[in-house]
């Protein structure tokens, strides 16, 4: 049995029960993209891309109201300890799946009609939580790319482990851990556009994992939000804020 958090209340990897992994957010990446981020969250490296929007193939696809957005989340082959095979998983189509209804309510997509907006997630190296920094990056992508949004989406999980709750698992947490709590949430209309939960929870333990994975969620908006000034501003203006 790994032990989780010492007797000192340390994980595994330093860190206290409410501290955030090392992040970081880069934007505009992909010259060939309409737009795209970079995001490491922990030792994840999350390259997203959108494009759009474009013309809808097939077209009977088209909706005649607003544009469809299209996600494809992708685990590269060497992202992982063992090779992954490079098509892709139950569990790839899945998460693609939460990440395109994570982001659809933030999205005004009726303002492109008989379009499609895709978003690709190539993910470079995994390690617990990438369909929440998978979400944080696809939101700055989205940014970059111009497209009109009511709010931005930020992700992030909360979870317990050796009877303890604690923010932004990693991969031996997730694994060996009780339970795991990953939402997003729009900052600031103050709503959830994703909410999961495997494990059992006790309700005072699932209300404090909530509130402090919403907490960690506004952390992340503020480095989502100065990376996208600095791209757009430059960094003189990022730091004066």
């Amino acid at each position: 049995m790994v032990e989780l958090i010492n007797e000192k209340g340390l994980r595994i990897d330093g860190r206290g029960v409410d501290e955030l992994r090392p992040l970081r957010i880069e934007v505009g990446v992909l010259k060939n993209a309409d737009g795209s981020s970079y995001i490491e969250m922990g030792k994840n490296k999350i390259v997203a891309a959108v494009y759009g929007p474009k013309e809808v193939h097939p077209k009977h696809l088209a909706l005649p109201d607003r544009s469809v957005l299209r996600c494809r989340y992708h685990m590269a082959p060497f992202s992982v300890d063992v090779r992954k095979p490079p098509q892709p998983s139950r569990r790839e189509i899945e998460i693609s799946k939460v990440i395109r209804e994570a982001l659809e309510p933030a999205l005004i997509l009726e303002e492109y009609p008989r379009t499609a907006i895709n978003i690709y997630l190539e993910v470079l190296q995994a390690d617990g939580g990438s369909r929440c920094a998978g979400i944080t990056a696809s939101a700055v992508a989205l940014a970059d790319a111009g497209i009109s949004m009511r709010d931005m989406v930020v992700a992030c999980a909360a979870g317990k482990i050796s009877g303890q709750v604690v923010i932004d698992l990693d991969d031996t947490e997730d694994k060996e851990g009780d339970a795991d709590l990953p939402i997003a949430i729009m900052p600031n209309l103050n709503q959830v556009t994703l909410f999961q939960l495997d494990g059992i929870m006790a309700p005072e333990e699932f209300e404090k994992a909530f509130n402090m994975a919403v907490s960690a969620c506004h952390q992340i908006y503020e480095v989502q939000r100065e990376a996208l000034i600095d791209k757009y501003f430059g960094k003189g203006e990022a730091g004066e804020e």
